[in-house]
């Protein structure tokens, strides 16, 4: 960055991990800027062993204090629930787990800027990934009178080497000098890996990667059947047990880690431009997704449920690219949650070696008719009808035969333009 254009900075909230580049970010902050800094910590579910010793942390590497919030239920109830009830999945596998859950860090960071006093924020995300966008659109959206700043795009920064040293120069304790073969990202919903082998796609990940789930090999060799219990499309009990939103995911993340239940293998496209390829440990939220999706099945007329397929994808784009506080999300949330009302009800499932089979499911509002459905039934559906149906719903392509016209427009005969030609 040009030095003429750095902003005039007093104070700064730092999305604060607690790992070696934020740490190194809050001397770097103060001694370039000249600032002081305030270190916020989300608790979004990434586990105690990453939040023990924050706040000393913090204040070691030279922030002012250090604000914790616990955002789990909240992550849970307002973020999570509505993303499944909307269906949204991107690219057909990823379940959104990191996208997701950077507006609500972002929404807590400007609070806790208000809070404060202060006038900027600042991120650890680097400039070729997504977390930047949706850092700083959120922050545009809810205050864009905060000024933003981002170390990884201004920084000489470019290794774990650098880090250390830069580490070493300000005083900071680092525990490890040696970076684990893959970065990471955990919380509620899920848990990413990228980075070491999973540089090249070829590569098969490696049992030792994974964390949250069993593999499928080494699953029990007998299935266990979990219960979901869903009120107007959200989730609220267990195994007949009722649960706050966090619980229930932190519930069926245990029993569908232990049955080897959502791992996916995905090479995605970056909203910068670039692809990635990552695995995801998703347990819970994948036996949620088919659950309510087989609920969704039993309750929704067709018309209704297929156009919501078609908004679930703009929903994990909308999601994914950072947009979630704006009209179109609020928008597509209000059709959503208009569709919600019958997803009332119970699903059975069980859970075998990786896999989540359907055993059993209904609800008060079920359009399901046994008697409709029968073949022998003829006083609730006459199927004599049928064939005025057919005739009716056939018509264009009966007509396109009788004019001698291929099936296929690729097929169709070329005009001879030589009939319009002129002497």
């Amino acid at each position: 960055m040009n030095p003429q254009s750095k902003p005039q900075v007093k104070k700064v909230v730092l999305a604060y991990s607690g790992g070696l580049d934020t740490s190194v970010i809050v001397p770097w902050l103060k001694e370039n800027y000249g600032c002081e800094v305030v270190c916020f910590c989300a608790d979004v579910g990434q586990g105690d062993e990453d939040m023990r010793g924050l706040e000393q942390k913090a204040i070691n590497s030279g922030a002012s204090q250090c604000i914790i919030h616990d955002m789990k239920e909240e992550f849970a109830a307002e973020y999570l629930f509505p993303m499944l009830k909307a269906g949204a999945v991107y690219e057909h596998k990823y379940l959104l787990g990191t996208s997701v859950a950077r507006p609500l860090i972002a929404k807590h960071l400007v609070d806790v800027a208000h809070e404060v006093g202060a006038d900027a924020i600042s991120h650890g995300a680097t400039g070729k990934g997504n977390d930047q966008v949706r850092f700083e659109l959120t922050v545009m959206a809810l205050d864009p009178r905060l000024k933003i700043i981002a170390p990884w795009r201004e920084w000489s920064i470019r290794s774990r080497e650098d880090a250390i040293a830069m580490a070493a120069k300000y005083n900071i304790p680092v525990t490890a000098t040696i970076k684990s073969i893959y970065s990471r990202d955990s919380n509620l919903w899920h848990l990413s890996h990228e980075g070491g082998l999973l540089e090249d796609p070829w590569n098969e990940p490696e049992e030792s990667m994974f964390q949250m789930s069993t593999s499928p090999e080494n699953a029990p060799e007998e299935g266990a059947y979990v219960e979901i219990e869903f009120e107007s499309g959200n989730p609220i009990a267990v195994n007949g047990e009722k649960l706050s939103p966090a619980k229930i995911v932190e519930t069926l993340n245990a029993i569908g880690g232990a049955h080897g239940i959502g791992r996916v293998d995905l090479v995605e496209n970056r909203l910068v431009g670039m692809k990635s390829h990552g695995v995801y440990e998703t347990p819970g939220g994948t036996i949620l997704l088919y659950a309510h999706r087989e609920l969704e099945s039993l309750v929704l007329d067709r018309e209704t449920m297929h156009f919501k397929e078609m908004v679930a994808v703009k929903y994990a784009e909308v999601t994914y690219n950072g947009l979630w506080f704006t009209p179109l999300r609020e928008a597509i949330d209000a059709f959503v949650n208009s569709t919600q009302g019958p997803v009332t009800g119970l699903v059975r499932l069980k859970l075998y070696k990786g896999n989540i089979i359907t055993a059993g499911k209904k609800s008060p509002f079920s359009l399901y008719r046994e008697d409709f459905a029968t073949f022998g039934e003829e006083d609730v559906y006459d199927q004599s009808h049928a064939e005025g149906f057919i005739r009716l719903y056939g018509l264009s392509m009966k007509v396109r035969a009788m004019n001698g016209l291929p099936v296929s427009g690729l097929d169709m005969p070329k005009p001879d333009y030589s009939k319009f030609k002129r002497d």
